[in-house]
């Protein structure tokens, strides 16, 4: 095999991002898209293909069923809402198709470690699709943590992500809509601060959540109310602490800052790059860029997604790898799972208004 076959189980926006990323991954070719209708799936490929077109046109198909069946699928990219994930994940691990999943990865803990059974039990790869975490700049970011001089011991993480897209948003997009995506922002969003803070530690847990739900989106017939502003410490022995701020409300902005005995390290672009063919962090003022295997072409974006050397396009680089090398992956399921626990008792805590402890 020298490409992995990929199926789309879902048109939803994301996945025009990770599209290019995947024709540019060098390893990966998207063979198929499901939606529930195919008309639907049959216009998705058009507008796709004009811009970063296949040898091949992917198949459109109007089932999920048939993408999960389908011989021509290896692996399937799962961009559906998270309260309709579960199912979709275990249907297509019995089916022998590995699964890249977007986050957050499940509505619980319980729906996720299910999922995850499911893919050991079928002897398949799970990832889920945090972009940065395949960034070589993270690797240069864990040498400066680890000098034991630039930073020293680490006294607390802060970081945001955040976006505001229009009032209409909290009307129509599912991440408004808490029967789709019961954790709104602090899933959307929080996922990714929570996510540093656990890589930073190491994978620790903390010891115990305070979670607070600042704005939620008004309940509408068949829509149920969700977090669109969510903020929480996380209290780790010793006296660390990490906090962040997810946020529907407040102004694009996507930084982290670590804070240590003898200095500090930001970086203010965590999640997306500003320059993705030069990332770049700071440390004790000191600006340091990163060499990220191609220099921009003239006139191209910088920040754009999806380039040969693009974190979005590594990520789907390694998880073919991964998949050619016949061995799984133990450490990526658990990095999901590791993040959806913080999760789940940072929003438990909010809705209970009280610390909760967390148990390993």
């Amino acid at each position: 095999m020298s490409e992995l076959r990929i199926g789309f189980l879902s048109t939803a926006g994301i996945g025009r991002k990770n599209w290019k990323a995947i024709r540019n991954s060098g390893n990966c070719v998207i063979t198929a898209v499901a939606s529930r209708a195919v008309a639907r799936s049959t216009e998705f490929i058009a507008n796709c293909q004009r811009e970063h077109p296949f040898e091949k046109v992917p198949i459109a198909l109007g089932s999920y069923e048939a993408l999960i069946e389908s011989p021509h699928v290896d692996a399937v990219y799962v961009p559906m809402p998270t309260g309709l994930r579960k199912d979709w994940v275990i249907r297509a691990a019995q089916n022998g198709k590995h699964v890249l999943c977007e986050k957050p990865c499940a509505a619980n803990v319980v729906e996720l470690e299910a999922m995850l059974a499911a893919c050991r039990e079928h002897s398949v790869q799970f990832l889920d699709g945090v972009m940065f975490m395949h960034s070589p700049r993270l690797a240069r970011v864990r040498e400066i943590l680890d000098d034991h001089e630039s930073i020293g011991p680490i006294r607390r993480i802060a970081s945001a992500f955040t976006f505001y897209p229009g009032e209409d948003f909290f009307r129509s997009n599912i991440r408004a809509d808490g029967a789709l995506e019961p954790t709104g922002c602090l899933g959307d969003l929080g996922w990714y601060c929570i996510r540093f803070a656990l890589w930073t530690l190491r994978w620790q847990l903390p010891g115990s959540v305070l979670g607070r739900i600042l704005s939620q989106s008004e309940p509408m017939p068949g829509r149920v109310s969700t977090p669109t502003e969510f903020a929480a410490t996380l209290f780790y022995p010793g006296g660390v602490t990490a906090e962040f701020y997810a946020s529907f409300r407040a102004a694009k902005q996507q930084w982290v800052q670590v804070g240590g005995q003898n200095g500090w390290l930001r970086l203010p672009d965590f999640v997306h790059p500003f320059n993705g063919y030069a990332p770049a962090f700071e440390v004790n003022d000191t600006i340091i860029t990163v060499a990220n295997g191609a220099p921009c072409p003239a006139g191209a974006d910088p920040s754009g997604f999806g380039h040969a050397t693009a974190q979005d396009t590594r990520m789907w680089r390694n998880f073919a790898d991964q998949v050619f090398s016949g061995t799984l992956n133990a450490e990526w399921p658990t990095w999901s799972l590791q993040t959806q626990k913080v999760l789940d008792a940072c929003h438990a805590s909010a809705k209970q208004k009280a610390t909760l402890e967390l148990i390993p």
